[in-house]
């Protein structure tokens, strides 16, 4: 359209929303502070907009995900009448060179505005179905290579020694590995030709690494780069026919919505992955009907979640042990699920039990978990009034701290300093506070 052309479309939005100008900016500019564009709108600058100023590139993002969160649905640069920018295709059919552009990306910030702000998280992410993905990648490009078997097993075997490192050191130090290795080795293996089955287990497995990279993504803190790894890891699982690697990719989808606070996409997300569970084995049943009542929890569904937990808890005793690294649900997982489920439903004490209970049955290997369910507890025990017991929980916190490497881990963290700042004259948390001073980084080692 012509910048002296009215914005008609982006106005019709607007009236929608029930918004005036100035509040339609300061939601435009709530969405650019998750962007880290610092931007500082106001009714002014809508009002160019409306008259046929095309807002520049790295913005627009910003505008159509204040409007599609406003309006509940995907609202796209045409439809709000802007020229469209170039956007990474989540549901490009050539899943290789999909996955080889998302790593170039992902490991060249400078691209990123490119590419559509890849750090912002989007309620109005477009999710292929599963009927829109299975059999839609092309077939893989006849190349001078063959790969079969060990090539799958090679891909299985990387992916779990890079799950064990994400459980040990944490995201924001193993993403860059997975990332690397899918977008690299894994997306060439994608272009080889080899046999109907081995297409398909090829597949497979890297939508568990596409799926794992995501996870990882999420305890960095990039949020936006995650669900472009999920929406892969769901084509990837739809070339494969392998609807349970695709409905685990959509709980990981979830897990990060309900963490952000989207409850009601959390419970859409839980709810369609969930729909493998009936076919799925007792362990993968839990694993999925167990994110579903935090879920529901988290929006206030109170009967629903309690018995989506009991299902949970049944499945997971009917469970044989020995499971795949991305379904391994276990009691620890259970009684996580569960102080959730209590939380969200206003039951502070039993959700300090729970969490408790998920500790003392959480593995040893599976230290940023324990972090992070060990500073979930210090927190609620602060909030419970046990100020000396919360002291004791955070400093077990801070003993695996100092180990990982975990925007989530860096999130509590603050937190524990700001609660021990607000009681510097009992002794127990002068003390926690000086300690976590020493461990935080050398600019912040301030005292509080």
């Amino acid at each position: 359209m012509s910048d002296r052309a009215r914005n008609t479309a982006l106005q019709n939005l607007i009236r929608e929303t029930g918004w005036n100008n100035g509040q339609f900016a300061r939601a435009v500019n709530a969405v650019g502070t998750e962007m880290h564009l610092g931007l500082k709108y106001d009714d002014t600058a809508v009002c160019h907009w409306l008259t046929g100023t095309t807002p520049r590139a790295r913005v627009q993002p910003a505008i159509l995900e204040a409007l599609s969160r406003k309006l509940d649905r995907t609202i796209t640069s045409s439809v709000a009448g802007f020229r469209p920018t170039t956007l990474v295709a989540a549901g490009q059919p050539d899943t290789s060179t999909a996955l080889i552009e998302l790593w170039r990306a992902d490991m060249d910030p400078s691209r990123r505005t490119v590419l559509g702000a890849v750090g912002l998280y989007s309620v109005a992410l477009a999710v292929p179905g599963w009927q829109d993905v299975i059999g839609r990648a092309r077939h893989a490009r006849q190349a001078r290579t063959r790969i079969g078997a060990n090539e799958v097993a090679t891909v299985t075997a990387m992916s779990e020694r890079l799950s064990q490192m994400d459980d040990e050191f944490g995201g924001r130090l193993a993403r860059p590995l997975a990332a690397a290795f899918l977008g690299s080795t894994v997306a060439r293996y994608l272009e080889c030709d080899a046999s109907e089955a081995t297409k398909k287990a090829m597949c497979s497995a890297a939508a568990d690494l596409a799926y794992l990279t995501g996870w990882m993504a999420v305890d960095e803190g990039q949020h936006g780069l995650a669900q472009q790894y999920y929406t892969q890891a769901l084509n990837l699982a739809g070339a494969a026919e392998d609807h349970l690697t695709y409905c685990t990719a959509l709980r990981g989808m979830s897990v990060q919505a309900v963490g952000l606070g989207h409850g009601r996409k959390a419970q859409q997300y839980a709810d369609a992955a969930a729909e493998a569970a009936p076919a799925a084995g007792p362990r993968m049943r839990a694993f999925l009907v167990g994110q579903q009542a935090h879920a529901s929890a988290a929006v206030g569904e109170q009967h629903t979640a309690l018995r989506q937990l009991a299902e949970a808890e049944s499945a997971l005793d009917k469970a044989t042990s020995g499971s795949v690294y991305v379904a391994g649900y276990h009691p620890a997982a259970l009684h996580y699920h569960a102080s959730h489920v209590l939380f969200e439903l206003r039951d502070l004490g039993g959700s300090i039990i729970a969490m408790q209970e998920s500790n003392r049955h959480r593995p040893p290997t599976e230290r940023r978990a324990r972090a992070l369910s060990t500073a979930l507890l210090a927190e609620r025990q602060f909030a419970f009034g046990h100020l000396e017991a919360a002291c004791a929980t955070w400093n077990t916190f801070l003993d695996d701290y100092q180990h990982v490497s975990s925007a989530r881990c860096d999130d509590h963290f603050a937190s524990l300093r700001h609660c021990a700042a607000q009681h510097r004259g009992n002794r127990i948390a002068r003390a926690l506070g000086e300690r976590a001073r020493t461990l935080a980084p050398t600019a912040d080692r301030r005292p509080i």
